[in-house]
């Protein structure tokens, strides 16, 4: 019998990497780029794995070096003996280490999939397709502060980029992150791409930055449309039952149910119709699993949910796609909006909208240790960003719901 590994060590080490243009949200910015904390989880037996996680725009590495003496002896097939030691959730109320969690979980199946000779969806309860399909991923833009191209305010400019990654990546769905400009303006444009991409889906979130009057307003508007579903146009579970019952297109969510005690009230009192499954937000990639397994139990739809991922966390939903047998929409990824990746073999390669699943033992990628230094260098030379603000509006910070609307006349080329 094979002697089963023990973690003896973990390091995280911040990147920064680029990306095309500055990405709008109703909440702030990406600033350029993304901060993301890379986990190695080192084992006794010289297997490591892999993990990612975000932090909007700020690093962990501290709160990770922090969790060495949780780990240091853990075996990392014992993932619920993990979970508890990690974010207990009675202990959490002091320190809620959720994502945490999530990045040392994919680094531990990362290894058994290493230890065992198998891709992680084997252990994760077997493939039900070879290849995961993606939504393009539109964002207003602020143009890039170095070349002042990449900009995306207007209706042309938006269709323009849709039909271009339509063009090299195959998409066939489409989703508007929004919340940027004035309902009426986005509507507008929101239309406008709808018609530009035919017979595909689209899909629009403006972040729950509309009240929930205007979130039923808006929705009159676009409800003929080849919508998908409609995604957290409102804050708040009652505010999104509101919207519900106000509307014939099925609501989504991946910011008010995030959680299984949320998912429950959710199911004895629907608010929402999709829930959107992040690998980071929700925990871990068995978390999510868990979730999709009570969604199918009570006929929920599901999708997978992007917080602004490196081939990590990237190959985390991969995989978690894999698994999933209600998985019917495709899934978001920012991926296209960045300029590399950290990974051997550079960024993967979308084929007809999709990304196939990795087969190689584990999460199935490895560090490019050249690109990681790169981008920890980056990383140490311009620091963090603050990504509930905008760069193009100082002083501005994100109401729930807002009300004040960024000039969609406004294209000028700002530092960031």
């Amino acid at each position: 019998m094979m002697k089963r590994p023990k973690i003896t060590d973990i390091r995280a080490t911040t990147v920064t990497v680029p990306l095309e243009a500055p990405l709008r949200h109703s909440n702030g910015a990406h600033w350029g780029r993304f901060v993301r904390t890379i986990v190695e989880v080192e084992t006794d037996i010289g297997i490591v794995g892999l993990g990612e996680m975000g932090g909007g725009g700020e690093s962990a590495e501290a709160a990770f070096a922090a969790l060495k003496t949780y780990l240091v002896g853990h075996d990392p097939f014992e993932l619920e003996q993990l979970r508890f030691k990690i974010c207990n959730p009675t202990a959490s109320l002091y320190n809620n280490r959720t994502q945490m969690h999530a990045a040392i979980e994919f680094a531990c199946i990362d290894i058994m999939g290493k230890f065992l000779g198998v891709p992680a969806c084997d252990i994760l309860g077997g493939r039900m397709r070879d290849e995961v399909g993606f939504a393009s991923y539109l964002f207003f833009r602020l143009p890039n502060k170095e070349s002042g191209q990449g900009e995306i305010r207007t209706a042309d400019q938006l269709i323009a980029q849709a039909l271009e990654l339509k063009r090299t990546h195959g998409f066939t769905a489409h989703k508007l992150k929004s919340g940027v400009f004035p309902p009426e303006y986005e509507l507008e444009v929101y239309r406008a791409l709808a018609k530009a991409v035919g017979s595909d889906t689209v899909r629009y979130d403006p972040n729950a930055a509309f009240t929930v009057e205007e979130a039923i307003r808006f929705a009159k508007g676009i409800e003929d449309l080849n919508n998908d579903y409609y995604e957290d146009p409102t804050w708040g579970l009652n505010g999104m039952r509101r919207v519900r019952e106000n509307t014939h297109m099925p609501l989504a969510t991946n910011t008010i149910v995030v959680n299984f005690e949320q998912l429950a009230t959710n199911v004895l009192n629907p608010s929402c119709d999709v829930i959107l499954l992040d690998t980071t937000f929700w925990g871990g990639i068995r978390a999510c699993i868990k979730a999709a397994t009570v969604c199918e139990t009570f006929q929920l739809g599901i999708a997978v949910h992007s917080s602004g991922e490196l081939g990590i966390q990237l190959a985390t939903m991969l995989h978690l796609g894999a698994v999933l047998p209600n998985l019917v929409f495709t899934a978001d990824a920012h991926y296209h909006q960045l300029v590399d990746d950290i990974i051997v073999g550079g960024p993967m390669k979308y084929v007809n909208g999709k990304i196939p699943v990795p087969t190689a033992p584990g999460l199935g990628i490895e560090l490019d240790r050249d690109k990681v230094g790169k981008y920890a260098d980056l990383y140490r030379t311009l620091g963090g960003y603050p990504y509930d603000r905008d760069p193009a509006r100082p002083g501005w910070f994100a109401t729930v719901p807002n009300t004040r609307w960024a000039d969609p006349n406004d294209d000028r080329v700002v530092d960031y």
